[in-house]
Protein backbone atom coordinates (compact mmCIF):
# COMPACT_ATOMS: atom_id res chain seq x y z
CA UNK A 1 0.00 0.00 0.00
CA UNK A 2 2.67 2.23 0.72
CA UNK A 3 4.68 1.86 -2.21
CA UNK A 4 1.55 2.42 -4.62
CA UNK A 5 1.12 5.61 -2.74
CA UNK A 6 4.77 6.52 -3.82
CA UNK A 7 4.06 5.54 -7.34
CA UNK A 8 0.98 7.65 -7.55
CA UNK A 9 2.74 10.24 -6.42
CA UNK A 10 5.76 10.10 -9.12
CA UNK A 11 3.41 9.14 -11.50
CA UNK A 12 1.29 12.33 -10.98
CA UNK A 13 2.21 14.62 -13.88
CA UNK A 14 2.22 17.69 -11.74
CA UNK A 15 4.69 16.43 -9.66
CA UNK A 16 7.87 16.56 -12.08
CA UNK A 17 10.59 13.82 -11.78
CA UNK A 18 12.60 17.20 -11.38
CA UNK A 19 11.20 18.18 -8.70
CA UNK A 20 11.16 15.24 -6.33
CA UNK A 21 15.23 15.20 -7.38
CA UNK A 22 15.41 19.08 -6.69
CA UNK A 23 13.28 18.44 -2.75
CA UNK A 24 16.09 15.28 -2.57
CA UNK A 25 18.97 17.73 -3.22
CA UNK A 26 17.51 19.94 -0.57
CA UNK A 27 17.06 17.16 2.29
CA UNK A 28 20.54 16.55 1.63
CA UNK A 29 21.11 20.03 2.24
CA UNK A 30 19.43 20.32 5.81
CA UNK A 31 21.03 17.10 6.69
CA UNK A 32 24.74 18.73 5.75
CA UNK A 33 23.57 21.83 7.60
CA UNK A 34 22.43 20.16 10.84
CA UNK A 35 25.16 18.14 10.89
CA UNK A 36 27.61 21.33 11.32
CA UNK A 37 29.23 21.13 15.00
CA UNK A 38 29.48 24.93 14.64
CA UNK A 39 25.56 24.89 14.78
CA UNK A 40 24.21 24.34 18.18
CA UNK A 41 20.81 23.45 16.56
CA UNK A 42 19.54 22.13 19.68
CA UNK A 43 20.40 25.01 22.46
CA UNK A 44 18.33 27.12 19.89
CA UNK A 45 15.43 24.59 20.21
CA UNK A 46 14.79 25.01 16.15
CA UNK A 47 14.78 21.47 15.83
CA UNK A 48 12.78 20.83 18.81
CA UNK A 49 13.57 17.35 19.09
CA UNK A 50 14.69 15.36 22.61
CA UNK A 51 17.80 14.01 20.71
CA UNK A 52 20.55 15.62 19.44
CA UNK A 53 20.15 15.44 15.52
CA UNK A 54 22.89 16.57 14.38
CA UNK A 55 25.06 14.35 16.29
CA UNK A 56 23.47 11.27 14.71
CA UNK A 57 23.71 12.98 11.29
CA UNK A 58 27.21 13.47 12.24
CA UNK A 59 28.67 10.39 11.41
CA UNK A 60 26.72 9.42 8.30
CA UNK A 61 29.01 9.25 5.53
CA UNK A 62 27.62 11.39 2.06
CA UNK A 63 26.10 7.99 0.69
CA UNK A 64 24.30 7.32 3.65
CA UNK A 65 23.09 11.07 4.18
CA UNK A 66 22.07 10.78 0.28
CA UNK A 67 20.23 7.55 0.82
CA UNK A 68 18.29 9.27 4.07
CA UNK A 69 17.41 12.55 1.92
CA UNK A 70 15.72 9.73 -0.65
CA UNK A 71 12.42 10.63 1.16
CA UNK A 72 9.47 11.53 -1.45
CA UNK A 73 8.47 14.45 0.64
CA UNK A 74 10.77 17.36 2.88
CA UNK A 75 13.01 16.41 5.42
CA UNK A 76 12.87 20.39 6.91
CA UNK A 77 10.16 22.36 7.92
CA UNK A 78 9.10 26.20 7.90
CA UNK A 79 5.86 26.22 9.41
CA UNK A 80 4.31 25.28 6.19
CA UNK A 81 1.32 23.28 7.81
CA UNK A 82 0.17 27.10 9.83
CA UNK A 83 -1.87 28.33 7.28
CA UNK A 84 -3.43 31.40 9.67
CA UNK A 85 0.49 32.44 9.67
CA UNK A 86 1.63 32.11 5.82
CA UNK A 87 -1.85 34.42 4.87
CA UNK A 88 -0.47 36.81 7.72
CA UNK A 89 3.08 37.13 6.00
CA UNK A 90 1.20 36.75 2.66
CA UNK A 91 -0.85 40.14 3.34
CA UNK A 92 1.95 42.08 5.23
CA UNK A 93 4.85 41.96 2.21
CA UNK A 94 5.23 45.74 2.69
CA UNK A 95 6.26 45.43 6.00
CA UNK A 96 8.77 43.28 5.89
CA UNK A 97 11.98 44.81 6.46
CA UNK A 98 16.30 43.74 7.31
CA UNK A 99 15.17 44.89 10.53
CA UNK A 100 12.90 41.62 10.70
CA UNK A 101 15.73 39.51 9.89
CA UNK A 102 16.53 36.49 11.76
CA UNK A 103 20.01 36.37 13.81
CA UNK A 104 21.11 33.25 11.92
CA UNK A 105 24.21 32.04 10.01
CA UNK A 106 24.97 32.54 6.61
CA UNK A 107 24.39 28.71 5.71
CA UNK A 108 21.06 28.52 7.22
CA UNK A 109 19.94 31.71 5.39
CA UNK A 110 21.14 30.34 2.22
CA UNK A 111 19.41 27.03 2.50
CA UNK A 112 15.92 28.85 3.87
CA UNK A 113 16.10 30.82 0.48
CA UNK A 114 16.41 28.00 -1.66
CA UNK A 115 14.12 26.16 0.51
CA UNK A 116 11.40 29.21 0.08
CA UNK A 117 11.75 28.95 -3.36
CA UNK A 118 11.40 25.19 -3.92
CA UNK A 119 8.32 26.24 -1.78
CA UNK A 120 6.68 28.83 -4.28
CA UNK A 121 7.53 26.64 -6.81
CA UNK A 122 5.81 23.84 -5.70
CA UNK A 123 3.06 25.86 -4.67
CA UNK A 124 2.02 27.48 -7.93
CA UNK A 125 3.15 24.28 -9.75
CA UNK A 126 0.93 21.71 -8.27
CA UNK A 127 -1.29 21.64 -5.00
CA UNK A 128 -0.39 18.00 -4.62
CA UNK A 129 3.07 18.48 -4.73
CA UNK A 130 2.48 21.50 -1.85
CA UNK A 131 0.35 19.42 0.32
CA UNK A 132 2.41 16.11 0.05
CA UNK A 133 5.87 17.49 -0.45
CA UNK A 134 5.72 20.27 2.32
CA UNK A 135 2.62 19.39 4.31
CA UNK A 136 0.50 22.85 2.89
CA UNK A 137 -2.38 22.93 3.45
CA UNK A 138 -4.78 24.69 0.69
CA UNK A 139 -4.68 28.02 2.55
CA UNK A 140 -1.44 28.18 2.61
CA UNK A 141 -0.32 27.21 -0.72
CA UNK A 142 -3.16 30.10 -1.96
CA UNK A 143 -0.95 32.46 0.39
CA UNK A 144 2.51 31.21 -1.70
CA UNK A 145 0.71 31.70 -4.99
CA UNK A 146 0.46 35.53 -3.94
CA UNK A 147 4.05 36.15 -3.49
CA UNK A 148 6.61 37.01 -6.33
CA UNK A 149 10.04 35.87 -6.80
CA UNK A 150 11.10 39.61 -5.48
CA UNK A 151 9.78 38.71 -1.70
CA UNK A 152 11.60 35.39 -1.54
CA UNK A 153 14.86 37.12 -0.42
CA UNK A 154 13.32 38.93 1.78
CA UNK A 155 11.34 36.46 3.15
CA UNK A 156 14.39 34.17 4.00
CA UNK A 157 16.02 36.65 6.22
CA UNK A 158 13.00 37.20 8.45
CA UNK A 159 11.99 33.06 8.10
CA UNK A 160 15.31 31.58 8.73
CA UNK A 161 14.60 31.19 13.13
CA UNK A 162 11.82 29.31 11.83
CA UNK A 163 13.67 26.26 10.37
CA UNK A 164 13.53 22.97 11.87
CA UNK A 165 13.15 19.07 11.08
CA UNK A 166 9.68 18.31 9.85
CA UNK A 167 7.60 16.10 12.55
CA UNK A 168 10.03 17.31 15.12
CA UNK A 169 7.54 16.10 17.86
CA UNK A 170 8.01 12.90 16.48
CA UNK A 171 11.52 11.80 18.23
CA UNK A 172 10.78 8.04 17.45
CA UNK A 173 10.56 8.95 13.56
CA UNK A 174 14.01 10.41 13.62
CA UNK A 175 15.56 7.79 15.60
CA UNK A 176 14.48 5.05 13.93
CA UNK A 177 15.35 6.68 10.47
CA UNK A 178 19.15 7.50 11.38
CA UNK A 179 19.38 3.95 13.11
CA UNK A 180 18.57 2.60 9.75
CA UNK A 181 20.51 4.64 7.53
CA UNK A 182 23.52 3.79 9.35
CA UNK A 183 22.95 -0.50 8.82
CA UNK A 184 23.39 -2.14 5.38
CA UNK A 185 19.95 -2.32 4.60
CA UNK A 186 18.67 -0.35 2.06
CA UNK A 187 14.93 -2.29 2.37
CA UNK A 188 14.53 -1.32 6.11
CA UNK A 189 15.70 2.29 5.34
CA UNK A 190 13.40 2.30 2.55
CA UNK A 191 10.39 1.29 5.29
CA UNK A 192 11.13 3.66 7.58
CA UNK A 193 11.19 6.53 4.66
CA UNK A 194 7.93 5.57 3.70
CA UNK A 195 5.87 5.80 7.19
CA UNK A 196 7.02 9.48 6.62
CA UNK A 197 3.71 9.39 4.27
CA UNK A 198 1.78 8.32 6.99
CA UNK A 199 2.75 10.95 9.30
CA UNK A 200 1.93 13.32 6.06
CA UNK A 201 -1.10 12.08 5.59
CA UNK A 202 -2.23 12.07 9.01
CA UNK A 203 -1.84 15.83 9.09
CA UNK A 204 -4.11 16.34 6.84
CA UNK A 205 -6.99 14.10 8.10
CA UNK A 206 -10.20 15.49 9.78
Amino acid sequence: MQDAHVGNLNREPQVSAEMLESLRELNHRFLDLIATPTRDWNSTGRVGLNVDLGDQVAPLSAAQKRAVASCPYALFDLRFHDDEYWQTRAHSTRQWSVFDAADVDSGTLDFVRLALFFAWHAASTSKLAARFLLGMNELTVAAFRTMTIDCLSVLAATEASHLTARWSDRPTYWKALMSAAGRPNPANLRRIQLSGLQLAAAVHLP
